[in-house]
């Protein structure tokens, strides 16, 4: 199944964080707290502004994102869960911190 976003929403999958601390103590499925972080598989077009001109959107597929806790709408499609959130949920793009 393919799946497009309408507008300014983002398709999103969730990055798997660690499951040990930093000492090395494995954290159960249960106790872990679910990632705030990403990525972008689709986007949509863009918003509109009053005028009617379509705004593009500032991320793009492939993208690795940081968004809040609570942000974005959880769904299943295939067997897999993604989330669906507009592009004002996305905090900001992580990058790699190269420098060109």
């Amino acid at each position: 199944m393919k799946f497009r976003p309408l507008h300014d929403r983002v398709l999103v999958q969730r990055v798997d964080s660690d499951q040990k601390t930093a000492g090395g103590i494995i954290i159960p499925d249960t106790a872990q707290e679910k990632p705030m972080e990403g990525k972008v598989l689709e986007i949509g077009s863009g918003s509109r502004d009053e005028t009617g001109k379509l705004i593009p959107l500032d991320v793009k597929k492939g993208d690795k994102i940081l968004f809040g806790k609570w942000s974005g709408t959880e769904v299943k499609m295939n067997g897999e869960e993604y989330l669906i959130m507009k592009e004002s949920d996305v905090m900001g793009i992580i990058t790699s911190g190269k420098k060109k």
